[in-house]
C-alpha cells in the first residue's frame, strides 16, 4: 500500500507503526517508571460495564434453557451449596459428570464455593436439566458480578445451546429411521 504525501513523495506502508508515521500520529509512550520498554499496555475494554441487577434479597436471576429443560436459578454470596428443586444437588444429579456440568460457571471464573444457587428445573431429562442450571448460573453470574461476563462468555457459557430432538416424520419409524425393508 503507497500513499503520496502533499509534496509528491510516496511512503510504503507495511504495518500499524508505518502507518502512524505517514498519518502524523504520535506513538503514546509509556510512563510508568517498573515498565519495560517495548512491553504492550494493558488490553483495556471500552466497552461500558453493564450494572449489577439484584432482587430484594440481594439475589441475581436468571433463566436458563437447554433441550426441552427451562431452569429459573437464584444465586447470592454464601458456601457454595447448590439446591435444585429443593434438594442437594448430590441427591438430584446423582451423576458426577452432571454436578461438574453445573459447577463449570464456578470453576471458570475462580468463584467456587462463594456463591449459593437455588434453582427449580423443569421438562426434559436429568443432561438437559443440568445444562439448563448451568446456562443460568451463567447468566445469573454475571447480572451478579457484571465484570465476569467476558470470561464467561468466552468459554461459552452465556449462548444458549439450541441443539434439539429432531421431530419424527410421517411415514418413518423416527426423525429418519425408515421402517424394516421386506422384500417378499
Amino acid at each position: 500500500m503507497t500513499d503520496e504525501n502533499k509534496s509528491g513523495e510516496t511512503n510504503s506502508v507495511n504495518d500499524l507503526a508505518d502507518l502512524k508515521a505517514v498519518t502524523g500520529a504520535v506513538a503514546e509512550t509509556n510512563t510508568d517508571a517498573g515498565a519495560e520498554a517495548g512491553a504492550p499496555a494493558p488490553v483495556v475494554s471500552n466497552a461500558p460495564l453493564r450494572e449489577q441487577e439484584l432482587d430484594a434479597q440481594g439475589r441475581a436471576y436468571a433463566t436458563g434453557r437447554r433441550k426441552d429443560a427451562v431452569a429459573r436459578v437464584w444465586i447470592k454470596p454464601g458456601t457454595g451449596k447448590v439446591t435444585v428443586n429443593g434438594r442437594d444437588q448430590e441427591v438430584y444429579f446423582a451423576r458426577p459428570t452432571l454436578r461438574l456440568v453445573i459447577n463449570q460457571p464456578f470453576a471458570i471464573s475462580d468463584r467456587e464455593g462463594q456463591y449459593d444457587v437455588v434453582a427449580t428445573v423443569s421438562g426434559g431429562g436429568l443432561s438437559g436439566q443440568a445444562g439448563a442450571v448451568k446456562h443460568g448460573i451463567s447468566q445469573a453470574l454475571t447480572k451478579y458480578e457484571p465484570a465476569l461476563r467476558g470470561i464467561v462468555k468466552a468459554a461459552g457459557f452465556l449462548t444458549r445451546d439450541s441443539r434439539v430432538v429432531e421431530r419424527k416424520k410421517y411415514g418413518r419409524a423416527k426423525a429418519r429411521r425408515s421402517f424394516q425393508f421386506s422384500k417378499r
